[in-house]
């Protein structure tokens, strides 16, 4: 909702909320956060703190004219800018990153790898036949990382192939939440930080229902 509106629900000044944020977006409060949330899961269902492959692929959104950039995607006839984001197994991003709509999936998505090849994540990423090409491929590897492009669909038809499939849930999850459907961010460090947030509450629901099942065994 509107930061005005929060503010009158909550008895607090907008201004104050909006800065609180703003404070946390920039000291990468949100993005750690959904880190540790992250490790949580994935240990609580038996798996390594860290995963050994990635997936990723892009989203495009339309985008309200105070956006901080837009662009037009020519596939899909809608000015806004697209979402890159890389999310292991389990579905939950290790690095996000957005961009106008215009810019291809194989530009947009290197400061994604940049992203979680600074964290040391060293391993192949699973993409769809967008990021075929040379020029990617050798990016990736300056990172560590192995780019493989593979078929998700055939004639107009999805196919679950391997793990790629997961990412298009991650994407259907974030849909749920409004400001993430049309966005009005004036800048991108703030978009990022919504899309953080959303997982951070879809895990944190997920963790909460595993506590009474941990009292009652």
């Amino acid at each position: 909702m509107q930061w005005r509106a929060i503010g009158q629900l909550t008895d607090i000044p907008f201004g104050t909320l909006y800065t609180l944020f703003a404070r946390w977006t920039r000291l990468g409060l949100w993005r750690r956060l959904l880190d540790r949330l992250r490790r949580t899961w994935r240990l609580a269902c038996g798996d390594t703190a860290e995963p050994s492959a990635v997936v990723i692929d892009s989203r495009t959104c339309p985008a309200a004219p105070s956006c901080f950039a837009r662009g037009v995607d020519g596939g899909k006839k809608i000015r806004g800018v697209k979402v890159h984001i890389a999310v292991e197994k389990y579905g939950i991003p290790l690095a996000i990153d957005a961009a106008p709509a215009n810019v291809h999936d194989t530009r947009g998505i290197v400061p994604v790898l940049r992203q979680f090849a600074g964290c040391g994540f060293q391993g192949p990423a699973i993409g769809d036949l967008g990021y075929r090409g040379e020029r990617l491929a050798k990016a990736a590897e300056t990172f560590g990382i192995t780019v493989r492009p593979i078929a998700r669909g055939r004639k107009g038809v999805f196919i679950p192939t391997e793990i790629a499939w997961v990412v298009e849930r991650s994407f259907s999850w974030i849909r749920r939440y409004r400001r993430l459907n049309t966005i009005v961010e004036r800048t991108k460090e703030h978009l990022v930080a919504f899309v953080q947030i959303a997982f951070i509450s879809i895990l944190a629901r997920r963790l909460k229902r595993l506590v009474p099942q941990e009292v009652s065994a």
